[in-house]
């Protein structure tokens, strides 16, 4: 009886999540239509960077090589980097600023971005986004024309993240299928409360980032994207999508790599509340683990029903991961690995648990927050 239990729950939860969780599974989520402006509003980009000489070489030029009609410059914040960032930054055409690390109660990156805004001057708009990422030449102009169409106090878009090595393969389109789920794109951009951004690439109105009081308001933020996408909302409209030519170029060549970069901020998601992180490893293990183990055990003990309530879950999971996978070029076989690699994501969140407790907790390039 428990067994059928656990699989009716199981499959209550996927027939939820496919057809009433603003159709997260979708990756056609493209920017809004936007027509060209009367007067091309300026724009500054800021790239927090620190220790960023492996990168900046093949993504800065994209940056500062953006055909934008009006008014643009990139500046580099240099965060106290030991590698020669900020010299490659300055040699290739960038503002250069200088940092020299968080004030108290600051998150590394967030002061990094607050140093950049206050070179910036008053632009009509900002752009925050990382290191490593890559631009097509038309990129600023897609980003202005559905923000002023469209009235948008913050445009973003999930860049494509690298997916070559066996590791990415397995874990970056899974990384991006769960944000999705947390935050589902169709939610974000309409009405109501949830709100979200990705820090890859983030176009903000300046007027209405210091109506809703600056990057003060998130100083502390270690997932910054999703702080500033809640500040901003609570003022105005925000729009979140995936993009096909805005890329990632950082390698994550191993496990431990994407490791690290889950486990980095997965416990302050869960406001570092260890009832939440018990909640949150039962409903992994009910939502993906339940389904193939159901199949499994039916077939074992010929409970047909349980195998029906098992196949049925594991089939419309299947379904709902292949469009993120088409997303990335990658076998739809491989839709049959996500219940494995959603035990991988919950040993990961577990992990960064521990890492907290034992005061190696979230980190922004080597340094540690409380």
């Amino acid at each position: 009886m428990g067994e059928r239990i656990a699989g009716a729950l199981s499959l209550a939860i996927w027939l939820y999540l496919a057809f009433g969780h603003g159709r997260f599974w979708r990756t056609s989520v493209a920017l809004p239509h936007g027509v060209q402006p009367q007067r091309w509003p300026s724009v500054v980009a800021i790239v927090p960077a620190r220790d960023e000489a492996q990168v900046l070489p093949r993504t800065l030029p994209t940056l500062l090589a953006q055909r934008y009609p009006g008014p643009f410059r990139v500046i580099v914040v240099d965060d106290d980097s030991s590698d020669g960032t900020g010299g490659l930054a300055s040699a290739a055409g960038a503002d250069v600023v200088r940092g020299s690390g968080p004030p108290p109660r600051w998150s590394g990156k967030v002061a990094a971005m607050a140093t950049g805004v206050e070179r910036a001057g008053e632009p009509d708009f900002l752009l925050f986004t990382d290191a490593d990422i890559a631009y097509p030449p038309d990129a600023v102009i897609t980003l202005v024309r559905a923000a002023v169409t469209n009235s948008l106090d913050l445009t973003s878009q999930m860049v494509r993240l690298r997916a070559e090595s066996f590791w990415e393969r397995m874990i970056v389109p899974a990384f991006v299928y769960f944000f999705a789920q947390l935050y589902p794109f169709a939610r974000v951009n309409g009405t109501g409360r949830t709100a979200a951004a990705a820090g890859g690439c983030m176009l903000v109105r300046r007027s209405a980032l210091v109506a809703a009081g600056g990057l003060a308001e998130i100083r502390g933020a270690v997932i910054d994207d999703v702080s500033l996408g809640r500040l901003l909302k609570r003022r105005g409209r925000i729009w979140l999508g995936l993009s096909e030519h805005i890329v990632s170029v950082r390698p994550y060549p191993r496990l431990a790599d994407l490791w690290d970069m889950v486990a980095r901020s997965a416990y302050t998601q869960l406001r570092y509340s260890l009832l939440l992180l018990l909640g949150t490893v039962v409903g992994l293990l009910i939502t993906y683990v339940v389904p193939p183990a159901a199949v499994v055990v039916g077939l074992i003990l010929g409970d047909h029903l349980l195998v029906v309530l098992g196949a049925v879950a594991w089939l419309i999971m299947t379904a709902t991961y292949m469009p993120m996978l088409r997303h990335y070029s990658l076998a739809p076989w491989r839709a049959l690995l996500l219940p494995a690699i959603a035990v991988l994501y919950t040993a990961m969140t577990v992990d960064s648990a521990r890492r907290h407790h034992a005061g190696r907790g979230a980190a922004w390039k080597g340094r540690v927050h409380g």
